[in-house]
C-alpha cells in the first residue's frame, strides 16, 4: 500500500485528516507543515499518496508532480478560489467543505489507481535503479528526484523499460 502522506499548514487540519484516516484503516506515513518537509517525506517513500490542504507557500502540487512523477498520488483539498487555477489534470480536486466519506471514498480511488500504475522493482532491478540514479545523481548534480524522473524520460525516449535504461547506465560506467 501506497504510504499517506497529509501536508499544510493547519495542524490541526493535519490531525482532523489523520484521524479520519485512522479510522478508516488507513495509517498516516507523515504529517507535514511546511514545503521542505513534505519534499524531503515524498523523496524518502518510493510510492505515496500526498492528501494536500489548501496552500503550503513554498511548495504547489503542481510542482511536485513534476517533480515526483507516478511516485505520487495528489488529492489537493481545498476551496473552490484555490482549485480553480490547477490545471494539471494528474491532480485530483475535492472542493471545501467535503464530507469524511467524500474524501475516504477519494483516496481509496487514488490507492487502487496507484497500485495499478507504480511499477514494482524488487531485488537486483531495484538496486539496479537505484545506482543508474546515484550515477546520474553524481554526474549531472541532480537531487533524487530529479535523476529518478531523468531515468523515467529517457527510458521512454529509447522505448525502454526503465530497468534496462539503467542497465544501460551501469553499463556505460564501468
Amino acid at each position: 500500500m501506497a504510504r499517506m502522506i497529509i501536508a499544510g499548514i493547519s495542524e490541526t487540519n493535519r490531525d482532523q485528516i489523520a484521524r479520519l484516516l485512522a479510522s478508516s484503516g488507513y495509517s498516516v506515513y507523515r504529517c507535514c507543515g511546511s514545503g521542505s518537509s513534505l519534499r524531503r517525506a515524498l523523496s524518502e517513500s518510493e510510492d505515496s499518496i500526498l492528501i494536500y490542504l489548501g496552500l503550503i507557500p513554498d511548495c504547489r502540487p503542481e510542482e511536485l508532480v513534476w517533480d515526483y512523477g507516478d511516485r505520487v498520488q495528489i488529492l489537493w483539498i481545498a476551496k473552490p478560489a484555490v482549485l480553480e487555477n490547477c490545471e494539471t489534470p494528474e491532480i485530483f480536486r475535492l472542493t471545501l467543505p467535503t464530507s469524511g466519506q467524500t474524501v475516504v471514498g477519494a483516496l481509496e480511488m487514488l490507492n487502487q489507481l496507484h497500485r495499478r500504475q507504480m511499477p514494482r522493482r524488487l531485488g537486483a532491478d531495484k538496486e539496479l535503479v537505484e545506482q543508474a540514479k546515484e550515477i546520474l545523481m553524481k554526474q549531472l548534480h541532480l537531487t533524487e528526484p530529479e535523476a529518478h524522473h531523468l531515468l523515467q524520460k529517457q527510458a521512454m525516449d529509447h522505448s525502454m523499460k526503465m530497468t534496462a535504461y539503467a542497465a544501460r547506465i551501469v553499463k556505460d560506467q564501468k
